[in-house]
């Protein structure tokens, strides 16, 4: 078994595709398309690569595949929080220990070898995207941008030496008839409350998207600088991002709280795609994946709360309550049957207990792990 860094574009084709044989026989796995992974590896669409130092690993046995990773220094990352961290991320592998410790080993000596002191992972590529390992819910598939992995990887991580750095959870709200019935009074007072002190909600106007982005931008970025983890986004990184959820957003589930006339949260739900993403499992839109797509999208039942965030100074004041009521209101209009809150950190007691006040229930757990190198 030797580890060989990727050079070319037949390797990266063999990294895309690894998690295909990996997972055949997994019912719960949703492969992403190819032609999106492309795109995410590209240097020259993805902004990302312009704010980090990045390599792709293959681990090949008898010249099969049997595992891969990537080396991230996410400079952003380590400016904001003045560490010296190098990320290890897109982490698979066949169930031998040794080949996910040589894999370990070589992020690890990719970063010793440019002054880091701390490897950390998994992360594809940031916080801002997918990352964390799942650690506990292993029973059904993962939503739209969430990871999904064997359980025997928590086992290569505890052997390896890395320990929690922190937990991410995830809720499920079941949308139904009693929903409305469920909500406690006093959190329907709340939304009141904040709507007699001049909280109003709007949905996004695709018209303006492009300036609705920069809004969300600006209040993302505010919102979120406190939190463990954050890493703020580039310009061009969340333009890259709203352009790529432009597609599946659906209007009515991206929502502003405005206070005298300026946007001050925003919350963004977005169709679970996977569940037809599952369906697509040679991750190809020709010749059938793309109908699957098109003429799947309507009859979406689940949904994801990706994002929320509100500034400084409107916090506490039934905003969050607000968002909440508003959003899975519209969810129930839209005949969706459920929705994922995720991911919260664990320790984030303030959304934790608006979540379960507005019949959240805690269904899936996931881990970042690190370890001083």
């Amino acid at each position: 078994m030797k580890i060989k860094k990727v050079e070319n574009k037949k390797d990266l084709m063999r990294f895309i595709k690894f998690p295909f044989k990996l997972y055949k026989d997994d019912p719960n796995w949703v492969p992403h398309l190819i032609v999106q992974d492309k795109e995410m590896f590209d240097p020259k669409k993805n902004p990302f690569f312009k704010y980090a130092d990045i390599e792709f690993y293959l681990a090949e046995e008898d010249k099969e595949v049997v595992g891969r990773v990537c080396a991230i220094i996410n400079h952003n990352h380590n400016k904001f929080h003045n560490e010296k961290t190098v990320f290890f991320g897109f982490f698979e592998c066949v169930n031998d220990y040794t080949v996910a410790e040589a894999l370990l080993n070589k992020v690890a000596e990719f970063g010793r070898a440019k002054g880091m002191n701390k490897l950390m992972g998994p992360a594809n590529f940031s916080s801002n995207d997918e990352w964390s390992m799942l650690i506990d819910g292993f029973d059904s598939p993962p939503v739209v941008m969430m990871t999904y992995n064997p359980e025997y990887y928590l086992g290569f991580m505890d052997k390896y030496g890395l320990v929690k750095a922190k937990d991410l959870v995830a809720y499920m709200i079941d949308i139904n008839d009693n929903l409305t019935k469920n909500i406690p009074d006093r959190l329907k007072r709340v939304v009141e409350i904040a709507r007699k002190k001049g909280y109003s909600v709007r949905s996004v106007n695709m018209k303006d998207f492009k300036n609705e982005v920069a809004r969300a931008k600006d209040v993302y970025n505010s919102a979120w600088e406190d939190n463990w983890g954050f890493v703020k986004m580039m310009d061009d990184e969340f333009d890259h991002l709203g352009k790529s959820l432009k597609d599946i957003v659906v209007p009515g589930l991206m929502k502003f709280v405005e206070y005298k006339g300026e946007p001050v949260a925003f919350m963004l739900t977005i169709p679970d795609i996977n569940e037809l993403l599952i369906k697509i499992r040679n991750g190809k839109l020709l010749p059938t994946g793309i109908f699957k797509l098109l003429f799947g999208f309507k009859h979406i039942k689940g949904t994801r709360l990706i994002a929320a965030g509100i500034k400084p100074g409107h916090r506490k004041k039934g905003v969050d309550s607000l968002l909440y009521y508003d959003s899975l209101m519209e969810m129930l209009k839209l005949k969706y049957e459920r929705c994922e809150i995720s991911w919260l950190l664990e320790d984030n007691v303030l959304i934790r207990r608006a979540t379960e006040a507005m019949t959240g229930y805690l269904y899936k757990t996931y881990r970042v792990y690190e370890k001083e190198i």
